[in-house]
């Protein structure tokens, strides 16, 4: 019997709502009620256009370092921070645990020499970044501007370089060109190389310092020997499990070597890049306010509207609690509606920008050249969630409202 009233209850509720609904499609509570519904569509497409970009930008700027420098490192445990530290001998077992570790994607050896470019004009400090055969050109591929990656073979060295087009800017080279390179070291050395690839990640930092060569240059360079590199550059699955993986690999590395992430090798870059985080939630907050006063205020109208038809039913013996929830269906109505339309527009635009790039960036000042874009449904989905509960939740207090009318006072006015 209980089950039977309360549905009935609900449906009256329901009823009532849809018909003041419909006949609210006129005169002021119309204008009301589309100004409602635009606030709610414009703070969700808002909301999900900020997010998308700030996670999308994040990815686009983490990409590029890690494309540099992979997420993990693994280097000698040196207390000496200049570039050219100590070597670390090469240990094939290690290597073999490694690379079939659970979350490893790439495990690649490295060695790096400093030395500077000269040409007839000018001259710059470059980092050659030796790599081997096994090494993933996936980065830099994806950011060649001009010719290609070169190959290895075991059995000869590769004088082929792979330089920025920040570098062959300044220094005038061209694809083709012989590239000079003399390292301070005694006795002085210098090194002809042939550049077959020029790429331009928009990360300046790190493009005008990095140029990319047979590692076996570096080991002779600096008279290590087959055995001896750098250090061992890591891929793992995601960013998120640096530290998870960080930790498992600590367990199998030899004590003479050290590991650090790449967030920890640039804390101050990953820190302005967490700021965008407290923007984004700042909008958040302020698009989620606008719309509860949006919401409240339309809700207070359309109460004060039908207040004499509240009068009327409250002399009929219906509760606040009927009534109000009423009204909340009607403002229900409306934010369900607002959020169709946000999300519509909002994921749209973010498609839109996501296959044809129409918003461009300047890259010097941005590092990218266009707006990236990062949809996650997910992340879309607890933001309309989360957004309708809110709304609904605030919408409470004007509901209040209608326990202070007067069903003689309206009756009698009216």
């Amino acid at each position: 019997m209980y089950k039977l009233y309360l549905g009935n209850y609900l449906n009256l509720a329901y009823f009532i709502s849809q018909r003041l609904s419909k006949k609210s499609d006129t005169g002021f509570s119309k204008l009301i009620v589309k100004i409602a519904t635009l606030a709610v569509a414009l703070s969700i497409l808002v909301m999900i256009v900020a997010i998308s970009i700030s996670r999308g930008y994040q990815k686009e700027i983490q990409n590029k370092v890690i494309g540099f420098h992979g997420h993990i490192q693994i280097t000698p445990l040196d207390l000496n921070n200049s570039i050219e530290g100590l070597p670390i001998r090469r240990d094939s077992i290690f290597e073999q645990i490694a690379r079939g570790y659970n979350g490893v994607v790439h495990f690649e050896p490295y060695a790096t020499k400093t030395g500077i470019i000269k040409t007839k004009s000018d001259f710059k400090g470059v980092i050659l970044k030796g790599i081997d055969q096994n090494y993933n050109w996936t980065f830099i591929r994806n950011n060649l501007k001009e010719g290609s990656v070169f190959s290895l073979s075991q059995s000869k060295v590769s004088n082929d370089v792979v330089i920025s087009k920040t570098t062959a800017d300044r220094l005038n080279l061209h694809l083709n060109d012989a590239m000079y390179v003399y390292f301070i070291q005694d006795p002085p050395r210098v090194r002809k190389f042939n550049i077959v690839g020029v790429f331009d990640s928009g990360l300046s930092e790190l493009d005008e310092i990095y140029a990319f060569v047979d590692m076996r240059q570096c080991q002779r360079l600096n008279a290590w020997g087959d055995s001896l590199i750098s250090g061992y550059q890591i891929n793992t699955t995601s960013f998120s499990n640096i530290d998870s993986e960080l930790d498992k690999l600590s367990n199998i590395t030899p004590y003479t070597m050290g590991l650090q992430s790449v967030s920890s090798t640039y804390p101050s870059l990953f820190s302005w890049l967490s700021l965008l985080d407290t923007n984004v939630l700042i909008i958040i907050i302020l698009m989620i306010v606008v719309a509860c006063i949006n919401m409240i205020t339309a809700l207070l109208i359309l109460i004060i509207e039908r207040s004499h038809m509240i009068g009327i039913l409250k002399a009929m013996g219906a509760k606040r609690r009927l009534i109000s929830r009423i009204f909340l269906l009607m403002a229900s109505r409306i934010i369900l509606l607002g959020l169709l339309i946000g999300n519509v527009t909002g994921i749209g635009l973010c498609l839109l920008q996501q296959k044809f790039g129409f918003i461009k960036l300047n890259q010097k000042d941005y590092f990218i050249s266009q707006v990236p874009i990062d949809l996650s449904f997910d992340v879309i989905a607890m933001i309309n969630i989360f957004s309708f509960i809110i709304s609904v939740m605030v919408l409470l207090l004007p509901s209040l409202y209608v326990a202070k009318i007067k069903p003689a006072k309206v009756i009698k006015w009216d």
